[in-house]
Order: C-alpha cells, then structure tokens, then sequence
C-alpha cells in the first residue's frame, strides 16, 4: 500500500509541476510584438521553422529568429522587423 501511496503521490506532483511551468507557444502578452532579426544566439523567445523551441538560435542577428518587445520598439532598431510566421 505504501509503494502504492509513493507512486500516486509522485505522479500528481509531477502533473502539478508541469502546469506551473510557462508554455513556450503562448500567445504575446498584451502590449507586445514579436521582432525578428535582433537576437543573439541562444536567446530567442520561440521555435521557427528552423527548430521548435526557445533558446535555439544558432547565430546572432538571424531574420528568422525573433523575441517579444513592447509595441513601437521594433520600428525603432536597426535590423529589426515584425515576425510574420511563414506559412507551411
């Protein structure tokens, strides 16, 4: 029973945990854009179509890359765009 008890209890811990951590497809917050071509490797925001999830850049500055910045900021640097997802 008590083996029982450990199991049950580490699953439902496992399943909590996994609801509190931040999903990496959530949608901008309110008041951001996603701009591309600004990031350094490694520290983009999201996947594209050259991989799947945050963190992976491989290369500074690539037009593909993008990370969340307030609205308005994006216009305001150099080699900076709007991301627009390709479509697949």
């Amino acid at each position: 029973m008590k083996a029982t008890q450990t199991i049950v209890t580490t699953a439902v811990s496992s399943l909590l945990m996994l609801t509190l951590l931040p999903s990496q497809a959530q949608a901008a917050k309110e008041g951001f854009e996603k701009c591309a071509g600004i990031v350094k490797a490694s520290k983009n925001d999201c996947g594209t179509s050259k991989h799947a999830c945050a963190g992976q850049a491989r290369k500074d500055s690539d037009q593909e890359e993008w990370v969340y910045v307030p609205n308005g900021t994006c216009d305001k640097l150099v080699g900076a765009k709007l991301y627009i997802a390709k479509k697949k």
